[in-house]
């Protein structure tokens, strides 16, 4: 097994500043893979894997404990998640071996058009301008989303979900590392008034990592989703402090109470395509399940399972599989509600098989989008996607298994707070540049009522027989997709632990650029890729979150990302 000893993780935070994290202790990666013999969690911080895992040794399901692991996320790591953001989440039921995907993507509000971030003298808006006004919130999903799964799928009574991040948000937690790093940064959502409120002790200095800290507003909050269901989200006085919220400022939303209550999450059968021997599902919609297939069938027709993580010929397998996938995604995936997505035609063996001819020895220019059967011609995309995202995995004792991704887009959403959370930026996931000059919109366009595409990609892979065999996923902004990727071919092609998966280093290739953890990698390995036209540069963006579980022989294993301060625990 790699040795890899992490450097210091850089993140871009809102597309505009970074801050510098604290190094992750050496030699994670080499730490033997967590096991548990009943049910497991592997999340983003230990106080939300012990609610989750409280809910499962109560009889709770594995969504059940999601919405108890959300909750408490919203609550300790506020700069990625929460209940003002949106999720997708896909579910295994071990009974039927059914595999089910659920959108919780915002929305936009009905009356936005494309010119929602173009200024009035016809150029575009600075993205940080667009990501502090109140136009860059959609309507939040994440709840209903889970409210949805969770009458599906649930054991324990709604209520209950919530009370130990009600608990903790009464009685106090302890600022987690990652929190304290992003209250500290310079971010501009974390210097807004309701930032600098809710960060501020009483002496007037912020709160760091180790302070003691309390949201009773966030508890009320809670206590109001916990009795009303997502009505007392999306309806009734939080719904109506939303609205308020994003109106004001010289750069009003256009957000509406009737917006807020016609929002519905949908759910749909996952997109499962086959790997190898195995089967991995993801969502499809306007998520990143979709890219993350492509690459995944573009490298399933190469040798890289005869390789490993040393092997640069690898990494450049995964690198040209990536700028593939990325251009193809970019191009002709948005919300299928508006646009026609070609999937089938993404996904056919011989175009797959034909696109990975393109890979060749050596790296060339960027490449463009394909042509698969029946793609629709859209305009030229220009989204930009920062980070501010986290994922998490759950097993529970019956088999059943939830994989998901959930966010509020940049670092602290837009900045703006609400009954002790943020605000969503979700619309600044949209293309910034929707129309091409003869008006012919981007795929990815604003429209009301819209979902901007996202690269969430929670996955659920499945074992020669249909049987649940691993879920995996990671937050990281664009990046997701080479995350995931980098993450199921260590696990399945190079038959890493969970743990050694998670921590592979990162290469993110798209377009011309080419980035990853430099420090990570052997240097036979850079030199090897530099000889094949790759040469990496520092990655300064969202690092990897990567979260795994792994079926085993009487129970699971788990891998937490060391880049975070994520754990795998079980029973």
């Amino acid at each position: 097994m790699m040795r890899i000893v992490l450097p210091l993780a850089t993140l871009i935070l809102g597309g505009c500043t970074t801050i510098t994290a604290p190094p992750p202790a050496p030699a994670l990666a080499a730490a033997a893979s967590p096991l548990a013999s009943h049910a497991m969690i592997a999340a983003a911080n230990p106080l939300a894997v012990d609610a989750g895992l409280d809910i499962l040794r109560r009889g709770g399901s594995a969504v059940d404990a999601a919405v108890a692991v959300q909750a408490v996320l919203g609550l300790v790591e506020p700069q990625s998640s929460g209940v003002g953001g949106g999720a997708f989440l896909v579910h295994y039921d071990a009974r039927t071996r059914r595999v089910t995907a659920y959108d919780g993507r915002e929305t936009a509000p009905a009356a936005a058009t494309p010119t929602l971030f173009t200024n009035p003298d016809g150029t575009v808006e600075s993205r940080v301008s667009a990501v502090l006004s109140g136009r860059s919130t959609g309507v939040p999903g994440a709840i209903a989303m889970l409210a949805m799964a969770q009458k599906d799928h649930g054991r324990r009574p709604w209520p209950t979900l919530f009370a130990p991040a009600i608990r903790l948000a009464t009685g106090g937690f302890v600022v987690p590392p990652r929190m304290g790093m992003s209250i500290a940064s310079a971010a501009p959502q974390a210097q807004t008034p309701d930032a600098r409120a809710y960060f501020t002790k009483p002496d007037g200095t912020r709160y760091a990592a180790g302070d003691r800290m309390r949201n009773p507003a966030y508890a009320a909050t809670l206590r109001r989703i916990a009795a009303d269901g997502p009505a007392g989200l999306l309806d009734g006085p939080i719904a109506a402090a939303i609205v308020a919220k994003v109106r004001e400022g010289a750069r009003p939303g256009a957000l509406t109470l009737a917006d807020m209550k016609a929002y519905r999450p949908r759910r749909t059968a996952a997109l499962c395509r086959p790997y190898r021997i195995y089967t991995i599902c993801t969502p499809a919609t306007e998520s990143g399940g979709l890219g993350l297939q492509i690459a995944l069938g573009v490298v399933a027709t190469t040798d890289i399972d005869r390789r490993d993580p040393a092997d640069p010929q690898g990494w450049f397998q995964i690198a040209q599989a990536s700028r593939l996938a990325y251009a193809d995604r970019d191009y002709f995936v948005g919300d299928p509600a508006f646009v026609a997505v070609p999937v089938a035609g993404l996904l056919a063996p011989d175009y797959l098989a034909a696109r990975a001819r393109l890979i060749g020895t050596v790296a060339g220019p960027a490449p463009t989008h394909g042509d698969p059967a029946r793609a629709p011609a859209p305009g030229v995309d220009a989204t930009i996607e920062p980070g501010g995202t986290t994922h998490f995995v759950i097993a529970d004792a019956a088999g059943n298994v939830v994989s998901m991704t959930t966010t509020v887009e940049s670092i602290f959403g837009s900045g703006r707070m609400v009954g002790g959370f943020f605000l969503n930026n979700q619309l600044t996931d949209f293309s910034f540049a929707p129309l091409d000059p003869d008006g012919t919109p981007a795929a990815n366009a604003v429209a009301g009522g819209k979902r901007p595409r996202s690269s969430m990609a929670p996955a659920i892979i499945l074992d020669a027989n249909g049987a649940f065999l691993a879920a995996a996923g990671s937050p990281g902004g664009s990046a997701i997709q080479a995350y995931n990727l980098k993450a199921i071919v260590g696990l399945l092609d190079w038959k890493l632990s969970p743990q050694a998966a998670a921590a592979l280093p990162n290469l993110v290739a798209r377009g011309d650029a080419y980035s990853g953890d430099t420090a990570l990698f052997a240097p036979a390995t850079v030199a090897g890729l530099a000889a094949r036209g790759i040469v990496l540069r520092p990655d300064d963006r969202e690092n990897s979150g990567v979260h795994i579980l792994l079926r085993r022989a009487g129970g699971y294993e788990g891998g937490a990302d060391p880049r975070r301060d994520g754990v795998a625990r079980g029973y």
